[in-house]
């Protein structure tokens, strides 16, 4: 049993992570940043939901690019093969979900 209060999570460094669970090949990570990430995608699918602060998303559909201001308790689906990058405004803490080894 653990009880962590993400919004006093600190990192290192822009995307330093904490690492909360892995149940079965499926990791749970707690990421500070003040930093945006890089368009990826992931190996399979990613829950991200913003604990505390406003996030950026920019992804693409079909060749054509779009953004969402995700607030606090806003939570972004990436389904396989979503091309994505989070731009934090300011610092924010994010609740990741994916498939172990995703990038």
């Amino acid at each position: 049993m653990e009880i962590i209060r993400s919004k006093q999570f600190l990192a290192e460094r822009a995307w330093g992570a904490r690492d909360i669970a892995n149940m079965n090949g499926v990791t749970t990570r707690l990421h500070w940043t003040d930093q945006p990430y890089k368009w990826h995608i992931n190996d399979g699918e990613e829950v991200f939901a913003v604990l505390d602060g406003k996030v950026e998303m920019f992804y693409r559909q079909n060749g054509q690019a779009f953004s969402e201001i995700l607030e606090t308790g806003d939570i972004f689906y990436a389904c396989v093969g979503t091309e994505h990058v989070a731009h934090p405004i300011g610092e924010a803490r994010i609740l990741v979900i994916e498939k172990e080894g995703s990038v």
